[in-house]
């Protein structure tokens, strides 16, 4: 809860669920209903609520955006895959909201049932294919949007807050997920990436001057929501089986890196 109250007094946030294929990141941060809510519900559900306690003091709009990175290629995933597949998505530093992908659909949402429809509709349109370690395999990691704008009423002071919900792709083993031909390659390209993101870890919690944000478009997306003036949770998901113990040790290694990055002071997006 504290994370989501940060987002709505004007700060960066990001949350996400790391871990190999299979081991239960989507259901992490999608869940099902009612006590099987995952992340992103109930963390909507926590930011409407603040907006609510707050409408005497302060006046907000939030709106929405859902995007995938498919072998390093972004696609809008509110709008039909045939539009998206005509439109070049690309990267933009300096906006008014820090990174941002220009051309990507927004949409005006003022519940957490308008947040609902829209998650059912991303997720339609989301890739996927199956594999021998996962029936169900996202084949693109999945990022949630959510923009907060807020104005005081009796001072005038506008703040704005930008959360991250992200749900990666598993990292995959060919030699046990037994992906063949275009499958092969979505696998190679969600590895490079996931390995991209643990350079930049691995950067952060050393204290690199030079972290290598640009390695990747998911590293690039992510870049001011995951450094100095951002606050970060990471999930990490592991598989309960034996045969999965090399994947799950790297996972928990790959955490305790991350456990270990301080970003330091945040800072307030506010004019």
């Amino acid at each position: 809860a504290p994370l989501i109250d940060s987002v709505v007094d004007g700060y960066n946030v990001c949350i996400f669920a790391y871990g190999q294929t299979g081991s239960g990141k989507t259901h992490t941060m999608q869940g099902g209903q009612g006590e099987m809510r995952g992340i992103n519900r109930r963390a909507l559900d926590r930011l409407f609520g603040i907006i609510s306690e707050r409408e005497e003091t302060e006046e907000s709009t939030v709106t929405v955006s859902v995007l995938e990175i498919y072998c390093e290629q972004i696609r809008d995933l509110l709008v039909s895959k045939a539009t998206a597949a005509k439109n070049s998505y690309d990267i933009k530093i300096g906006g008014q909201y820090g990174n941002y992908v220009q051309g990507l659909k927004e949409v005006e949402v003022h519940a957490s049932a308008d947040v609902e429809e829209v998650l059912t509709s991303a997720s339609g349109n989301r890739s996927e294919g199956h594999t021998d370690m996962n029936a169900h395999s996202s084949r693109s990691h999945m990022v949630l949007y959510i923009i907060i704008k807020s104005k005081n009423k009796h001072t005038g002071a506008m703040t704005y807050g930008k959360l991250s919900l992200v749900d990666l792709a598993g990292s995959e083993r060919l030699d046990k997920s037994n992906a063949v031909g275009q499958g092969a390659k979505e696998a190679i390209a969600i590895n490079k990436s996931l390995s991209a993101l643990g350079d930049v870890i691995g950067g952060l919690s050393t204290g690199n001057k030079h972290i290598p944000f640009r390695n990747s478009q998911l590293t690039f997306l992510l870049q001011d929501s995951m450094s100095g003036q951002a606050k970060v949770l990471m999930f990490c998901c592991v598989s309960p089986a034996s045969y999965n113990v090399s994947e799950s040790t790297s996972s928990l290694l790959f955490a305790s890196r991350a456990r270990g990055v301080s970003l330091g002071p945040v800072k307030k997006n506010q004019t």
